[in-house]
């Protein structure tokens, strides 16, 4: 007879703390240490970048933000780890053990709270929860990014513009974006120093 975890923990488990510890060699670290905890696990063995041998271990910032931003699936189900400190940390375990964060890496990486693509920013700017599920304060971030590249549109020109304290119309925003975009097709990404000098070339 195949017992499950959930059929462990109701039958056969009273004082016992069930703890989970997965290794990420096919991406499901995450998914495997959660559903074990929604299912009666209550310790999930897990690392910072999710760093370990071979492909890694469980990621504990993915866990952790998981838990708590999926409330109505965890149900009381909640952890005690200051989440502000999620990328700060992040951070130093990176710098001291040379392994560089992917880009990509939910939570933590780069590219976690940055937005470049133009219909992604113009509904970032309209309301910021259509693309993003957490607040970026919440993990240590003080604010998502635009990240002005060939793909943006007007809309997150003119927001990064002001952002600068420059006022612009519609006529002068058509012109910049002109400029900007011939910039743009040259760069990966544009600087504060391009904006400026976009703005003000006449």
């Amino acid at each position: 007879h195949f017992f499950t975890l959930k059929d462990m923990v109701d039958n056969n488990i009273d004082e016992a703390i069930i703890s989970v510890h997965c290794h990420d060699d096919l991406g499901m670290a995450t998914i495997n240490s959660i559903t074990a905890v929604h299912n009666g696990a209550r310790q999930i063995e897990c690392t910072v970048n999710g760093v370990g041998e071979r492909a890694g271990n469980t990621s504990l910032e993915e866990c952790v933000m998981a838990i708590r931003t999926r409330s109505n699936y965890f149900g009381d189900v909640h952890t005690d780890v200051e989440t502000t400190e999620i990328v700060p940390i992040s951070k130093r375990v990176s710098r001291l053990m040379h392994m560089v964060v992917p880009p990509n890496k939910p939570i933590v990486g780069a590219n976690a709270f940055a937005h470049s693509s133009g219909i992604h920013q113009d509904g970032f700017l309209k309301n910021p929860e259509t693309f993003e599920i957490m607040n970026p304060a919440d993990v240590g971030i003080s604010e998502s990014t635009l990240v002005l590249t060939a793909r943006s549109g007007r809309r997150a020109l003119r927001h990064r513009i002001e952002e600068l304290g420059f006022t612009i119309n519609d006529e002068q925003l058509n012109q910049a974006y002109e400029r900007f975009v011939a910039v743009a097709d040259k760069k990966k990404e544009i600087t504060e120093a391009d904006l400026e000098a976009i703005v003000k070339d006449e």
